[in-house]
């Protein structure tokens, strides 16, 4: 057999992923770059789980998108959105089927590791004025010292105002920062393992270190902080207590390489993911079926809480679709189809001995498919059925995304979770769909430009089945 036959044989039946960039046309990568520039403004306007839910709805209503109503009876081709206490957003359009044949569900989170500051975290000391901080997911608490931070998110009063802070982004902002020992002296810091090599109550947030003007009695650092903050937003220390301030990253989102092939940023996990579904949701216009781009918080911890996804408002919201038309909610679930929209690793050449070369993601091999997640064993996961990946599979080379199958590093070298095995829980068919990430959960990851524009193309088509 000569050789131009066995490489056709090998091109026939190997799996053989290829760059992006080899079985696209030049086109449509110019149209990647340029879906990605809205990307990357959406990342800077949407730093934390409230402000990207703000963003997302405000990008809603530009594109005739509603406030959900419960009750009200909606007609094919109608879009709605639904705001889950500003930290959670539900975009929907209503199909042409009834509603009893399911619904079309892309589900991403919003949130993104960070640190939290403590409900009473403002202290003074060695004239030096410090926030308290606890940290949210999972950190390497050693990436966050001697980087630029900016602070964000709300502060509720005590008559029920809230007021919005977000300091560190403009460029004649102050930043703040958490400080690290200096080599010289850090011996024994060295002896302490990666781990730990920052402790969680080392993660102090430096914000001031003058005192207050004409006040020699102790702790004029803190007051003259207090003072600032009273001055410009109207709070005291005590209102603190019912604040949700976030320390997050004050860079920017950057084309990475010679050739901008790809984007750094803090929190591409998940909002990689959540942009690309909220851009195939406003995109939809008619769908067969409903669809909707489920937009959640606490993933990073769990999706406990009632703005995650192990609560019941996205039940809640499919059972008033149902009561529309007269059905029970779990009677539209189990016909229904979901793609949970979450990041995978990218294989480092770096650090490739806890990746499993043969079943990891790469950059710039389009979008990942991961039958499963979990840890160990499969502990933690849906594990979506082989009818359900050969579904999805067809889906995707029919419609022409490059995609790849990924999973997350070697059976024994650890693992993570997604909103997938929630979603299973209600008897819905979900495989996870993502972006590779390189540096996940850092405060500045690495994405390839043309996977993000693969997983827009992936859930657009989903919306289209």
């Amino acid at each position: 057999m000569d050789k131009t036959k066995i490489e056709e044989m090998k091109e026939k039946l190997f799996y053989n992923p290829k760059h992006a960039s080899e079985v696209i046309s030049e086109s449509e990568v110019d149209a990647a770059d340029g879906f990605c520039e809205g990307y990357k403004e959406f990342l800077d306007k949407g730093k934390t789980e409230r402000e990207a839910a703000a963003e997302i709805i405000a990008l809603a209503k530009a594109n005739g998108f509603t406030e959900f109503i419960p009750g009200e009876k909606y007609t094919a081709g109608e879009k709605v959105y639904y705001n889950n206490r500003n930290k959670s957003v539900i975009l929907c359009v209503i199909g042409k089927r009834s509603i009893i044949d399911g619904v079309k569900i892309a589900a991403a989170h919003i949130d993104s590791p960070r640190l939290d500051l403590k409900p009473n975290p403002l202290y003074e000391d060695s004239a030096m004025a410090l926030f308290k901080t606890h940290y949210y997911g999972g950190v390497k608490k050693y990436q966050w010292t001697a980087i630029p931070l900016a602070l964000h998110g709300a502060v509720v009063l005590r008559d029920g105002s809230v007021i919005n802070v977000c300091v560190g982004e403009a460029d004649d902002d102050p930043k703040f920062v958490i400080t690290d020992l200096l080599p010289h002296l850090g011996g024994e810091q060295n002896k302490r393992t990666l781990r730990e090599g920052i402790r969680g109550e080392e993660l102090n947030v430096l914000v001031g270190s003058r005192p207050f003007k004409d006040d020699d009695s102790s702790e004029a650092v803190k007051l003259n902080i207090l003072s600032i903050l009273y001055e410009k937003y109207g709070f005291t220390e005590a209102d603190f207590l019912s604040a949700e301030l976030e320390a997050v990253p004050a860079f920017k989102a950057s084309d990475i390489g010679f050739d901008r092939s790809m984007i750094g940023s803090y929190g591409h996990d998940d909002r990689v993911c959540a942009y690309p579904a909220v851009m195939a949701a406003l995109d939809a216009e008619n769908p067969d079926y409903t669809v909707m781009a489920v937009l959640t918080d606490k993933e990073e911890t769990g999706s406990d809480g009632n703005t995650g996804l192990n609560s019941s408002y996205m039940t809640y919201f499919i059972n008033y679709l149902a009561a529309m038309e007269g059905y029970d909610g779990y009677e539209v679930l189990r016909k229904s189809e979901c793609l949970s929209a979450d990041v995978t690793a990218a294989f480092d050449p770096t650090f490739p001995d806890v990746m499993e070369r043969r079943n990891s993601a790469f950059i710039n091999k389009g979008v990942a498919v991961m039958k499963y997640t979990g840890s160990g064993g499969k502990g933690g996961t849906s594990d979506a059925s082989a009818e359900f990946m050969g579904k999805v599979r067809a889906m995707l080379d029919n419609a022409g995304v490059v995609w790849q199958v990924g999973e997350l590093g070697k059976v024994d070298a650890g693992g993570g979770g997604t909103v997938a095995k929630y979603v299973a829980n209600l008897d819905i068919d979900v495989v996870d769909i993502g972006v590779p990430v390189l540096s996940m959960h850092a405060p500045f990851e690495t994405v390839s430009k043309l996977d993000v524009y693969m997983a827009y193309k992936a859930f657009s088509e989903f919306f289209k089945q």
